[in-house]
Parts: structure tokens; C-alpha cells; sequence
């Protein structure tokens, strides 16, 4: 078996294993959905429901409501892995530790980021969002939240002996949100105002791209040095 077929097989078993802990522990997952639901929903209201101001505020109000909805459940991320010694087993392993921590950024995703994907479209109707802006939505969430993703792991791994690290996690992860908040509502409000938002979407392409190939490697040093000082 070639190394390759054996590095796959351990990625896919990995997120096998985390997804079917996610259904067990749905309210990590769900508990960020019911958060952005809420907020979404209560801000048409408060607002009064004047459709141009919704429609002006919109972009704002979707991308900050889907930013503080990732940190509901942020800490937990690798909680239950390192309490449990799962992680160590990772790290003594014959297999690169990128696999792990890859499988668990992309697990991380379809928990987490996946349901904002879906659920960020129907609920900006709302706020009289106009049906050609949709699509340019759905590709900066598309883009955007693996990226918010991987800023989220990074941050976990660095707070990972932290006690009460919640603080601290949001101290670091929130200033590191702001390029993608920048570029995903630019795009949006580009799009709102009939000016192409291809500007925006290549830099968000490009967070894309870089976070996906750096963060798993950068993210297996960050979690080796939280082991050996644990």
C-alpha cells in the first residue's frame, strides 16, 4: 500500500470519527446555528423593516452575525482530543501530523462552516437582498469560511493550556477576522450597488488558498508545542 492510499485513509477515518462525534455533540454545531438564526432575524425587527436601510446595513450585519457565530463553539475544537490523549496518539503515530490536523480544519468546516453556507443565503432575503446578489454571497461564504475556519484552528491550538482561554481566543481570533470581514462584505456591497465584486472574491481566493495550504502545517507545530508544555 502506498504511502499516499495510507495518508488517505487516515484523513478520511479521522473526519469518519469526527463527524459521528459531532452528531453526538450536536450542540457544538448547532448552538452557532441557533446564534445566527437569532441575529438575523432580530435585527429586520429592530430595525423597523425599512427595506433601504436593510438593504444598505445588510452586508455588515450578515458577515459580523456569521464572525461572532464561529466563536460560540471555538474552544472546544481540540478540548476533547487533547483531554483525551487522542491527540498524543496522533503525534506518535506513523503518519504525518499535518493528516490529523488537516482532517480536523476540513471537519471543522462541514460542522461548522457548511451550515452558514446554506443558512446565510434564505435568511438575507430578510433584509430585501436582491436575488443577483445571492450568488455573489454564496461564493464569498464559499471562500471565506474555510479561511475563518483555519484562523479559528490556529487560534484553539494556541490557547490550548490556556485556563478560561475563551477571552484570550477572541482577542486573537477577531483581529485576524478583519481581512475577511474587509473583502467578503466589500464584494457584497459591490455586488448590491451593480459594480463587479471580482476585486474582492480574488482576495478572498487568495485567503483561500493560502490558508488552506499553511494553516495545517503551521497548526501541527502549534499544537506539538501546546503537548510538550502540557
Amino acid at each position: 500500500m502506498s504511502d499516499s492510499t495510507s495518508f488517505t485513509k487516515i484523513f478520511l477515518a479521522q473526519i469518519k470519527r469526527d463527524l459521528l462525534l459531532g452528531v453526538v455533540k450536536r450542540n457544538e454545531w448547532l448552538n452557532p446555528i441557533v446564534f445566527l438564526v437569532l441575529v438575523q432575524t432580530l435585527f429586520p425587527l429592530a430595525l423597523g423593516g425599512s427595506p433601504d436601510l436593510l438593504e444598505n446595513i445588510a452586508p455588515a450585519i450578515i458577515w459580523v452575525s456569521a464572525l461572532l457565530a464561529t466563536l460560540v463553539s471555538l474552544e472546544s475544537l481540540f478540548r476533547d482530543d487533547f483531554e483525551d490523549g487522542s491527540m498524543e496518539q496522533m503525534l506518535i503515530s506513523a503518519s504525518p501530523f499535518y493528516v490529523f490536523t488537516f482532517a480536523k480544519i476540513i471537519c471543522h468546516w462541514l460542522l461548522s462552516g457548511l451550515p452558514l453556507v446554506l443558512i446565510c443565503p434564505l435568511l438575507a432575503m430578510s433584509f430585501g437582498i436582491k436575488p443577483d446578489v445571492l450568488p455573489v454571497m454564496l461564493l464569498s461564504l464559499l471562500l471565506a469560511t474555510p479561511v475563518l475556519c483555519c484562523i479559528s484552528a490556529l487560534a484553539s491550538a494556541l490557547t490550548l493550556n490556556a485556563r478560561r482561554g475563551g477571552v484570550l481566543l477572541s482577542l486573537i481570533v477577531l483581529p485576524l477576522y478583519v481581512p475577511v470581514l474587509v473583502f467578503a462584505t466589500g464584494a457584497l456591497s459591490q455586488a448590491a450597488i451593480g459594480v463587479s465584486p471580482a476585486g474582492a472574491l480574488y482576495m478572498l481566493a487568495a485567503l483561500f488558498i493560502f490558508a488552506l495550504s499553511a494553516t495545517p502545517f503551521v497548526l501541527s507545530a502549534a499544537l506539538k508545542l501546546s503537548l510538550s508544555d502540557a
